[in-house]
């Protein structure tokens, strides 16, 4: 499996920036990236103040480099950039090496409260 991680730093953001950022989750993105082929899973991660990030999981190299070469190519532009005022501080490709599912169970869910 093929990771990518899109980062954002929130320094300096407005207090309201992550608010924003979840109702954009659950009200565009989540939807989107459900039904995206070739893509096992995206998780959306945050740390209040400090980033917001993306970290997705693909089937293969194929599907990862196509989706990281369009997602680059108008990252300055993207929702989440314009919602913040800046592109994107990291694209990372990386190797997942594994992936265990717990006892507790996968839940899939636009918001996680």
């Amino acid at each position: 499996m093929r990771g990518l991680t899109v980062r954002w730093s929130l320094a300096d953001a407005p207090a309201e920036a992550l608010d924003e950022l979840r109702d954009y989750v659950a009200d565009v993105s989540h939807a989107r990236f459900s039904a995206m082929t070739g893509l096992h899973f995206k998780t959306w991660r945050a740390r209040s103040g400090e980033w917001f990030e993306g970290s997705y999981v693909f089937a293969d190299d194929a599907q990862r480099g196509e989706f990281q070469r369009t997602f680059e190519a108008g990252a300055a532009t993207s929702p989440v950039s314009r919602i913040l005022g800046r592109a994107p501080s990291l694209i990372e490709p990386c190797e997942v090496v594994a992936v265990a599912e717990g006892e507790a169970g996968f839940q899939s869910s636009d918001r996680l409260d």
